[in-house]
């Protein structure tokens, strides 16, 4: 019986060991599937190397016969079309009881090739609800001393808190596992502090989400508050467009920007409705006439105190003695291309409206009737074209094909980097240094693009956290910096978290009185590998993404409703114990 055991435990580690090296799904006695996974979620462990993961290999949906005579496939592969399918915790132990022996020199001798953690992946269905089982080995040296075995199970969904665990009865457990002299417990817990909200019984649903994450040791209870010695970390996942946002103006404004963007890249554009009801064309030539009045004052006087030729502006101070200080909006400091920008993103809604103001403006500069001024850094072929017309005629500009949607791109990314600049260095969150990455005109236009959007999204967490956070300088200053640094080296994304380290004294009146979104506690002892934990945990979702889930018995509106003091939660717990080879 040992001899025929041995020899399963034997194949077992080939299958895995060939699985490891080569990093290929593999299919064991027929209905389980065996693939590493470099990154694995599972309820109360923190998977930082990558795993071995046992789990039921679910059949192909049949095909037709057009499809199968068109296709050969091999019946052995997988398909996981169905999602991640767990196996019966008996096959699982059995599995388990494998790897073990594989790993136990007295048994395999000459074999004891240490593994990667290997994980079963349970359907759920006994009086525990296991959905994991686990095994770690252990290593002194090149040699396994020991295998870690672990269980997770979870309960839910349930209502009310009434018979929940208690902190003796948890710590009762893990002495009648274990027996240590000794424990500690540590506590975590995770908060909403910004996010989905409820208005009179209705869910906003919202993309960004500000979550804090709470640890601290010496848990006095379970559900405890986190106490303000304890370590606070933001997580910080703002999407772009949030109506609630102090800066949705800016928004629509970087939207019309990737709209330019898409029609350079492309070639096609769908416009957005535009937010002027006026004609593009209109605005624009009210701008020029307003401009021309302007112009012929100002020629008035020269003409009184001599020839001077206009400069172009460099600094706000110098602006607010112009003549043309009048027509500034927004900034404060829009010089004419930018005010040009503005008219033109809120009122234009096809590519001719893009031609015919583009020659308006040109067609005035060619005749001579405006001397707008425009900021010295300007880099946009508009920009130019008026420094070139300050001292002679200036050249033909081709309106065709792309060449106007670049144009007006080129105005938008200038005006939009001026008032990123304005915000970032205005408020000392940064130098004009830290935004030079972010500012470089010498790249492609659409790699500009994406670097005005990164900053877009910066200007987003920050004035979030700002706004709705309250949070003082020295948090929104170390959180431009980390995202200003990942940023530089890392591809747009709304979906990363950005963290913040932070005193829960400043955030105390956030969550103090609110309930968790997930609240935790383990109980240790030992030290070292041998570590041993009980773990313990209440959440608002399952946090098993394979479990099936039957909320029939429990309403919408028990989960949602703002006026219900019970909701929807799920227990999981961890334990483990070691099996030594020593």
């Amino acid at each position: 019986m040992t001899t025929r055991i041995t020899a399963h435990a034997d194949v077992f580690l080939n299958i895995l060991r060939n699985c490891q090296e080569e990093c290929s799904p593999t299919i064991y006695e027929g209905n389980v599937q065996i693939q590493l996974v470099q990154r694995l979620k599972i309820p109360l462990h923190n998977m930082k190397s990558p795993v071995l993961v046992c789990e039921k290999a679910t059949p192909k949906p049949e095909r037709d016969d057009e499809t199968e005579n068109s296709e050969v496939e091999d019946p052995a592969e997988p398909l996981l079309s169905l999602g991640p399918q767990g196996l019966s915790v008996a096959k699982a132990r059995q599995l388990l009881s494998y790897y073990v022996i594989s790993q136990n020199p007295t048994m395999c001798q000459g074999r004891n090739l240490a593994l990667w953690p290997l994980w079963v992946r349970c359907d759920s269905l006994d009086a525990e609800g296991t959905c994991w089982l686990g095994a770690e080995t252990i290593c002194s040296g090149n040699k396994v001393t020991a295998v870690k075995m672990l269980n997770v199970s979870s309960k839910g969904p349930a209502i009310g808190k009434a018979s929940l665990i208690t902190l003796e009865e948890l710590k009762r457990t893990h002495t009648k596992m274990h027996r240590p002299t000794t424990m500690t417990t540590r506590g975590f817990a995770t908060y909403n502090l910004f996010g989905s909200t409820v208005v009179e019984n209705t869910v906003i649903e919202s993309q960004s989400t500000v979550t804090v994450d709470f640890k601290w040791s010496n848990v006095q209870s379970i559900l405890q508050t986190p106490p303000l010695s304890s370590t606070a970390t933001l997580n910080i996942r703002i999407a772009s467009g949030d109506m609630r946002s102090p800066i949705y103006e800016q928004y629509k404004e970087m939207e019309f920007v990737q709209v330019l963007a898409d029609g350079v890249s492309t070639g096609g554009t769908d416009w957005v409705e535009p937010q002027d009801t006026v004609p593009a064309t209109e605005l624009v030539k009210a701008l020029l006439d307003d401009l021309q009045t302007k112009t012929k004052a100002v020629q008035n006087v020269q003409s009184l105190d001599g020839n001077q030729i206009p400069k172009a502006r460099t600094e706000s101070a110098s602006v607010d003695s112009s003549v043309f200080s009048t027509v500034l909006t927004e900034r404060g400091d829009l010089d004419f291309v930018e005010q040009l920008w503005v008219k033109m993103r809120r009122s234009v809604t096809s590519y001719q409206d893009i031609v015919d103001c583009l020659k308006l403006v040109i067609k005035a500069l060619k005749y001579d009737s405006i001397k707008p001024w425009i900021h010295r850094e300007s880099s946009s072929s508009l920009s130019k074209l008026i420094l070139e017309s300050y001292s002679k005629q200036p050249q033909c500009v081709g309106l065709t094909g792309l060449a106007p949607v670049r144009m007006l791109l080129e105005i938008g990314l200038d005006k939009m980097r001026r008032d990123y600049i304005n915000y970032f260095v205005g408020q000392e969150l940064t130098t004009l240094k830290g935004l030079s990455y972010y500012l470089n005109t010498e790249v492609d236009l659409l790699e500009q693009v994406v670097r005005v959007k990164k900053l877009h999204h910066l200007l987003e967490m920050v004035v979030t956290c700002g706004t709705f956070l309250s949070l003082a300088y020295e948090h929104l200053f170390a959180l431009t910096q980390s995202c200003l640094e990942y940023y530089e080296t890392n591809p747009y994304d709304e979906d990363h978290r950005f963290q913040l380290q932070i005193r829960p004294a400043v955030i105390s009146s956030f969550y103090q009185k609110e309930q968790p979104l997930m609240w935790g506690i383990e109980v240790s002892s030992g030290q070292g590998p041998k570590e041993v934990k009980t773990s313990w945990q209440l959440s608002d979702r399952c946090p098993v993404d394979h479990m099936n889930i039957d909320s029939t018995d429990f309403p919408f509106e028990v989960t949602v409703n703002g006026d219900s003091e019970e909701s929807v939660h799920f227990e999981t717990r961890s334990l483990c114990s070691l099996v030594s080879f020593a």
